[in-house]
């Protein structure tokens, strides 16, 4: 079994930054993708980022030139770096890795940006 475990939310004003930790525990696969989503209550949650471990991370279009996902040593862990931080960018924000057909999800952690 795959626990994940997402940290580092908080409550930041607009402009500030945060970084978000992801670690995957288990028997974790190798070649995995994490993945990064986010959700505001009433809404759908929706795709922030993702990064197959070797490759180029992607960035949805409201997060591009903001948001750096990387990873970390170990091939079960990444960071979401959050800069320039908008009130619309408050959200639980869930880690997931996986791969083939399998997807672990980790509990999410609550960013809120508010003045």
């Amino acid at each position: 079994q795959v626990q994940v475990v997402e940290s580092g939310g908080g409550v930041v004003q607009p402009g500030g930054s945060l970084r978000l930790s992801c670690a995957a525990s288990g028997s974790v696969f190798s070649k995995n993708t994490i993945v990064w989503y986010r959700q505001t209550s009433g809404n759908e949650r929706e795709w922030v980022a993702g990064n197959v471990l070797g490759g180029n991370s992607n960035y949805a279009d409201f997060v591009q030139g903001r948001f750096t996902l990387s990873r970390g040593a170990t091939k079960n862990t990444a960071y979401l770096q959050m800069n320039a931080l908008k009130p619309e960018d408050t959200a639980v924000y869930y880690c997931t890795i996986g791969w083939g057909s399998t997807t672990y999800w980790g509990q999410g952690t609550q960013v809120t940006v508010s003045s």
